[in-house]
């Protein structure tokens, strides 16, 4: 008896301890920035590693203010309570910077199937979708599998409601019928159109996401519904059986409204005017808490740059965190920072973005000149010891694309994306899908490069202009 509750106290301990660490791993080579830097490399792991805080502190986010949809209190109260927090931590330079962003309103909303059997379907209205009359509308279902079959069908689609059954590949493949799904329907003369929602596995989980239309083409409502629903109807239909749908949608948008980009730093000791800025975006769609997409990338980033103030780690050049406001229906955030700071872009070191879920991180995606790239797969090294230094030629993200596009090197957090679509943009992104190590690693994979960079010798080289 004895010896078996040692080993159950021997598996308890272990499961509860912090991963060991492969410090100075024979197999890798460190070049000559990594070396320098493998002293404090090795502490932001360990550090980050073992703490609680920042995984607790997202989950407090979460919690508290739910999803952080654009022209919504939840979203500015969270922004409040971040700058307060970020105050307490005592980061420098906290502040909110001025931005008007658009402002949808989803409503209320339906979608039921009333021929052949009544169901109940589970939808959500894509982003910038208009409403439809009070009573709703109610049509027959066409089905399509792409773009290409709806045109060779155009003749059978005027007064339907046309539903793209088409299913997940990958997602910019898929997401294109999200997109511009309404557009091509409404060409074709249908009444209202909807997707199978973008996503390789579900459990009766509608996904949400932006949409769009075209001026002279008539606007039609545009929603997804399940995986599920959708294969469903599509079966019903190959065999010849009649659906007919009534959807009704309360859609709309009102006057912009007033947001904030979030902004702290830690100042450089030496060179405070360069900066390697790095974060993710604070708004998030209306539904779940926005947990992975993108609370997570937001607070990894904010953690990043508190351990470096905790271990009194404080590099010569800036390191700044931004958590951009409106990335998932507008991207206002992203060109209000680079419309502020445009005099100041020269001095933009590096930019760093994590907007793919704070999953288990493999390295970063790299843009910039050949000579950078060199000196940050030198810099990746130091990170082997948690399995997160590859990287890759071609990154970035949607809120660094505009100081990019400035010539700003950019980079984007590779992580284990196996999972990321089966909670992108529903109700099912909330706290509890996150593992609280792989989050730490994320927060470990940032803190170390961004420093290096941020206090290395020699600035980050750019490309140079033909």
């Amino acid at each position: 008896m004895k010896s078996l509750i040692m080993i159950i106290l021997s598996v308890t301990i272990g499961a509860c301890a912090p991963p060991q660490l492969k410090i100075n791993d024979p197999t890798v080579t460190l070049g000559p920035i990594a070396s320098k830097y493998e002293t404090a490399g090795n502490r932001l792991i360990a550090a980050a590693l073992k703490d609680t805080s920042g995984f607790e502190r997202l989950a407090e986010m979460c919690d508290t203010f739910g999803p952080r949809f654009s022209g919504t209190d939840n979203l500015e109260k969270a922004i409040d309570w971040i700058l307060s927090e970020m105050n307490r931590d005592g980061l420098s330079n906290v502040h909110g910077e001025a931005v008007m962003i658009p402002k949808w309103v989803r409503g209320n909303e339906s979608a039921s199937m009333i021929s052949p059997w009544k169901k109940e379907l589970h939808m959500l209205g894509l982003g910038g979708s208009i409403g439809t009359p009070p009573e709703g509308i109610t049509a027959d279902i066409m089905v399509v599998s792409s773009f290409d079959e709806l045109e060779e069908m155009a003749d059978e689609a005027k007064g339907k409601i046309v539903l793209f059954n088409v299913p997940f590949t990958n997602y910019g493949k898929t997401v294109r019928y999200r997109s511009g799904g309404a557009v091509a329907a409404s060409k074709a003369g249908a009444v209202a159109s909807l997707i199978r929602s973008v996503g390789p596995y579900s459990m009766n989980t509608p996904h949400t996401g932006n949409s769009r239309y075209e001026e002279g083409i008539r606007k039609i409502p545009h929603a997804a519904i399940t995986v599920e629903d959708a294969a469903m109807i599509g079966r019903m239909v190959n065999r010849g059986q009649n659906v007919t749908v009534n959807l009704k949608m309360e859609g709309r948008y009102e006057e912009d409204v007033p947001s904030r980009n979030v902004v702290a730093e830690i100042m450089g000791s030496e060179y405070p005017d360069e900066v390697v800025v790095m974060g993710g975006h604070i708004d998030s769609w209306d539904v779940g808490q926005g947990a992975m997409d993108d609370g997570g990338g937001c607070v990894a980033a904010w953690q990043a740059v508190k351990l470096m103030k905790d271990l009194g780690l404080t590099p010569r050049r800036t390191v700044r965190v931004v958590l951009w406001t409106n990335e998932e229906n507008g991207l206002r955030g992203g060109n209000a920072y680079r419309d502020a700071h445009k005099d100041a872009l020269d001095n933009h070191v590096l930019a760093i973005e994590s907007d793919g879920g704070v999953f288990k991180p493999s390295g970063f995606g790299f843009s910039g000149s050949d000579e950078a790239f060199n000196m940050i797969t030198d810099i990746g090294k130091l990170l082997s010891p948690i399995e997160s230094g590859k990287i890759t030629k071609g990154g970035g993200g949607a809120d660094i694309g505009p100081i990019m596009r400035e010539g700003v090197p950019g980079m984007g957090l590779r992580v284990d994306g196996s999972k990321y679509f089966w909670y992108h943009h529903t109700n099912a992104d909330t706290w509890d899908k996150l593992d609280r190590d792989e989050f730490n690693r994320c927060v470990a994979t940032m803190a170390v490069m961004a420093y290096v960079v941020a206090d290395m010798d020699e600035r980050l080289p750019r490309k140079v202009e033909q």
